[in-house]
């Protein structure tokens, strides 16, 4: 709103307004003010949850550790969407697709962890909504995205193929080509397409979910893989950078470059209160959004398989569950003392702020090397 204000209503008048044309001026004003925001309204927001008596509900079968934790102000979340949702429309253009893509699936991934929370928390269910019921949102949310960037190919430039790391000519189709001129059989021609896309959606989402178990854990892997998804969104909209990478080109996702920076603003101020020891704990509605976020920002981009190695904490967090329950299954033994993986390190002994860096370096290192890829070709 106020890009449209700056550059087309008064920009005539003035011509310094003009650098609010560049994506680059516009990330910093959204990243700062969603900082400002979170900052300004964390405290607010803090003793209204503890008003409403809305705290943490700790599992019976977490460390004992985390018992001190119970009854700490939960689903600070909202704040983190209310800071990421407000500055995007504030400085991006909102007549670009993608953004508004990109905020109604975050709002939609909110939604359903808000419900989650309302009903453990508030109602005091303590399992909130049914995995399964979870799991159904999750994906026609998703699926719904897919649908979107399907009617997008056309005018907006968007490419249903996969861009594989280090190969620079491997790009495999998730439509079945054979099957487009078949109007009957469109569905199916889009279904690898669609399936995929729920798989990183979904799959970052409750990534990001099950990271967030430790103060401040999952959203400083947040912080860091929003800048690196930042950059690539940039350099996939800039003409020279991309073709200097040789990766597609897609200059109107430059917008979502702006939703990425609110991203980062907001959960730089939501860190402020989340840091160990946590005056705030996220709440499925902030870890659904967020992780919600990420993939469809790596979707949008069609950088879908260097999420893995930019969310790396996130994969391998959700891997050591998956491992765990597999592994109990089939042999009746557990390969970590607890997963997720950080609660295994709890109980070897290491102090939760030593996790917490240690898992944010690690983070680091992933989201360095998912931007070496780019030239590794």
């Amino acid at each position: 709103m106020l890009f449209y204000l700056f550059y087309y209503v008064l920009h005539p008048y003035w011509s310094p307004l003009n650098v609010f044309r560049y994506i680059t001026v516009r990330t910093a004003l959204a990243s700062l003010t969603a900082l400002f925001l979170s900052l300004v309204l964390g405290p607010w927001v803090i003793r209204r949850l503890r008003a409403m008596q809305i705290g943490q509900y700790i599992r019976e079968e977490g460390p004992q550790s985390h018992r001190t934790k119970a009854g700490t102000p939960t689903m600070g979340g909202v704040l983190i969407v209310t800071s990421i949702i407000i500055p995007t429309l504030l400085w991006a253009d909102l007549a670009n697709p993608y953004v508004l893509l990109a905020m109604g699936s975050t709002l939609c991934f909110a939604a359903i962890g808000f419900t989650d929370d309302f009903l453990k928390v508030v109602r005091r269910r303590n399992l909130g909504l049914r995995g399964r019921t979870k799991l159904i949102l999750q994906t026609l949310t998703a699926v719904g995205v897919a649908i979107v960037l399907v009617y997008l190919r056309t005018n907006w430039e968007y490419s249903t193929e996969l861009i594989v790391p280090f190969f620079k000519k491997l790009h495999p189709d998730l439509v079945i080509k054979g099957l487009l001129g078949h109007p009957h059989l469109l569905l199916l021609a889009y279904l690898p397409f669609l399936l995929f896309v729920a798989l990183v959606v979904v799959g970052s989402s409750n990534a990001v979910n099950l990271t967030d178990g430790l103060d401040g854990l999952a959203i400083g892997c947040v912080v860091i893989a929003a800048a690196a998804l930042a950059a690539l969104t940039y350099i996939t909209s800039h003409a020279t950078f991309a073709e200097y990478l040789d990766i597609h080109k897609l200059p109107p996702a430059g917008e979502v470059t702006i939703f990425c920076g609110a991203l980062v603003g907001a959960s730089l101020g939501f860190l402020w209160y989340n840091a160990h020891p946590a005056e705030l704990f996220m709440g499925d509605v902030g870890s659904l959004a967020l992780g919600g976020a990420i993939g469809v920002v790596s979707v949008l981009i069609m950088q879908e398989i260097l999420l893995l190695s930019i969310g790396g904490i996130f994969v391998i967090e959700a891997g050591s569950v998956i491992l765990q329950v597999a592994s109990y299954k089939m042999t009746g033994r557990r390969l970590f003392r607890m997963a997720p993986l950080h609660h295994h390190f709890e109980l070897m002994g290491w102090s939760e702020s030593k996790i917490i860096v240690r898992f944010w370096i690690v983070a680091l290192v992933f989201a360095l090397f998912s931007l070496t890829t780019l030239k590794l070709r």
